[in-house]
């Protein structure tokens, strides 16, 4: 009797973030499982870039920059699940997905820690000026304008979304001294050296605002123009969570004001979740593109999740992540 075929599996990424998003060690783990087909352009596949490449696949692990819409779904007949490496699922229709049998999964919040301790050095960057001062002390031209900044302790830290990377980032700004508000209507927090506010207070009190909710169409733009104007003045705005928590126009507009004294951006409205060079460009605001969870642990442990995730499937089995395990009619082939 024959040895049952090795599934073939589809990688998504582009040789580049193939690098810097999924590693050799999990690309080598993979292939023990099956025959791996790899994306080789320089440019992410669209919808019908990926039909074409996942024929004859049995699994998809996709990236961040590889929409996986209703349409592209219909056409995938031969997959069994679409395995996504990042707790963001929104580029991949889940309800097409269970339409059609297919199990979709995601990786757990591995970037944690990196991304918590990119939180406190944005802060730590807006606040001391140190962006602006190193390019002015290095451009030879002169000894810079210097102000006084800001240090964290003593300052009030306002956390919206009080999820894993909300307590992570509380623990730390308690380490440097800081006051800690949180708003977050779906948890309750016992009272103690962190304070559970309303989102008006937490924004009237706090030196540094972080919006840390997840990105949700309740919480689309949920900094906007008038939570700006809510903001103490002379406070600065931190993001490193999802662009789509912050309306950029009305940023724009309260820092021109001086309104808020700044603001540190990972990520925005740009591609791939970068900040918008309108924002980044501006003297009074810090910007990084989208590189908070950049570590290799917060990288390597998620694709290693899709490995593990891979296996189960493969085995037949809904694997821990599942996002729709119960709508997964297709996993019996994988017996086949």
């Amino acid at each position: 009797m024959s040895a049952p075929a090795r599934p073939r599996i589809l990688l998504t990424h582009t040789p580049d973030m193939r690098a810097s998003y999924y590693g050799d060690r999990a690309l080598a783990a993979l292939r023990e499982l099956g025959d791996v087909v790899l994306h080789e352009g320089r440019e992410p596949l669209d919808a019908t870039g990926l039909v074409e490449r996942a024929r004859g696949c049995r699994l998809v692990i996709a990236d961040r920059n590889t929409p996986v819409p209703a349409a592209a779904l219909a056409s995938l007949g031969d997959v069994v699940a679409v395995l996504r490496v990042a707790v963001d699922i929104r580029n991949i229709d889940v309800a097409a997905a269970s339409a059609a049998g297919i199990l979709v999964t995601h990786a757990s919040r591995t970037w944690v820690p990196a991304v918590a301790e990119m939180v406190i050095g944005l802060m730590i960057a807006v606040a001391r000026d140190i962006a602006r001062s190193d390019q002015s002390y290095k451009s030879g031209e002169g000894a810079p304008a210097v102000r006084r900044g800001r240090q964290l302790a003593g300052a009030t830290c306002g956390i919206v979304g009080y999820g894993p990377l909300g307590r992570r980032v509380a623990e730390l700004a308690q380490a440097f001294g800081m006051r800690v508000l949180v708003s977050d209507p779906y948890v309750h927090i016992e009272p103690g050296a962190i304070r559970q506010v309303a989102l008006d207070e937490l924004l009237a009190q706090s030196d540094f605002v972080l919006p840390l909710a997840v990105a949700t169409a309740e919480t689309e733009n949920l900094i906007d123009a008038a939570a700006l104007a809510r903001m103490k003045p002379g406070a600065y705005l931190v993001n490193a969570s999802r662009g789509n928590l912050v309306d950029d126009t009305a940023l724009i507009a309260a820092l021109g004001s001086g309104h808020i004294a700044g603001a540190a951006l990972d990520v925005g409205r740009a591609s791939d979740q970068m900040p918008t060079l309108a924002l980044a460009r501006r003297p009074d605001v810090v910007a990084t593109p989208h590189i908070a969870g950049l570590t290799e642990p917060a990288i390597e442990g998620q694709a290693l999740e899709t490995v593990a995730q891979a296996a189960e499937i493969i085995a037949g089995r809904v694997p821990q992540g599942a996002s729709n395990g119960e709508h997964a009619r297709r996993l019996g082939a994988m017996a086949r």
